[in-house]
């Protein structure tokens, strides 16, 4: 069974061309479905998986208190993995396929407001070349709204300043070109020229665009925690997450009357629905603003 999730993996990453992120997401949800099998079910081959097995293993996370969200995720996860075998007539039948997906609420994203993100892209002390790296990263997700994933993937030939854009790889390997403005151009022109170089070590040349102390590409897991500490830092009481500023990107765009297919052409989603949460957000924020304000309110 193992040798059959190698397979499927390798197919996720050489075929389907999907993100790193994504692929690890499959092999973790994947793992874990299979060693249920093994110790629970007693199960040696996918072929003699049934429907029953699969909602048991569901009950079995649901125990575990595991949320709908990760639920979900899970059977998505188990559902290509079956669909693969069965294609590639590893197996017989697709026990997969009359589960079905939970229900689930579709949160709002957490937003900043202006003054929330002004304070936040002020607050990198910018006298060394970690605060010009910080300040030049915030401002570039404010800017473009691209993913983290996307910011620390970026490499120095993807940034184009005189032209005013930078070249992202988003989902599913898909190239996008975004916009930048002046003020994360300027940024992004100090981090360049003053700040990156004290970051190259000699024995590791890195093309990244952001490195981390040891002149390495910085990880999602080092920029969450940089961005962590600077909300601290602002007073931010607000529940951030690493994609707070792409949330706060979009619905400023909408409420000062962009064309929401622009918007979902930034942001690089497949789907119009996915950036139409966003229109519910500004829907949202405008009735607060009118509770707080509106003498009769």
């Amino acid at each position: 069974m193992d040798d059959q999730l190698k397979d499927f993996i390798h197919y996720l990453l050489v075929e389907k061309g999907l993100a790193k992120n994504t692929i690890i997401s499959y092999e973790r949800d994947l793992k874990s479905y299979l060693k249920y099998l093994k110790s629970e079910e007693k199960i040696t081959s996918l072929e003699n998986v049934q429907r029953t097995h699969i909602v048991q293993f569901l009950g079995f996370l649901k125990k575990q208190g595991k949320s709908s969200k990760t639920l979900a995720r899970h059977i998505a996860s188990l559902r290509a993995f079956h669909q693969f075998l069965l294609r590639e007539k590893a197996v017989g039948h697709d026990p997969s396929v009359h589960i079905e997906t939970p229900q689930m609420e579709r949160s709002l994203p957490k937003v900043l407001n202006m003054q929330e993100v002004e304070t936040l892209l002020d607050l990198p002390e910018i006298k060394n070349h970690f605060g010009l790296r910080d300040k030049a990263m915030l401002e570039l997700l404010y800017a473009t709204g691209i993913r983290v994933s996307e910011l620390i993937g970026l490499n120095s030939g993807d940034v184009h300043l005189t032209m005013g854009f930078v070249r992202c790889i988003g989902k599913g390997n898909k190239e996008r070109i975004v916009p930048i403005g002046k003020t994360a151009s300027e940024a992004l022109e100090r981090y360049l020229t003053e700040g990156r170089g004290k970051f190259v070590s000699k024995k590791h040349r890195d093309e990244a665009l952001f490195l981390n102390h040891h002149g390495k590409r910085l990880s999602r897991q080092g920029f969450w925690k940089i961005l962590k500490r600077l909300a601290q830092e602002a007073g931010i009481e607000k529940e951030l997450t690493p994609h707070t500023l792409r949330h706060s990107f979009a619905t400023h765009l909408l409420e000062n009357g962009a064309d929401l297919r622009a918007v979902q052409e930034m942001l690089g989603h497949a789907d119009i629905s996915t950036t139409q949460i966003y229109t519910h957000v500004t829907k949202t924020r405008l009735k607060d603003v009118y509770s707080q304000y509106h003498p009769r309110a």
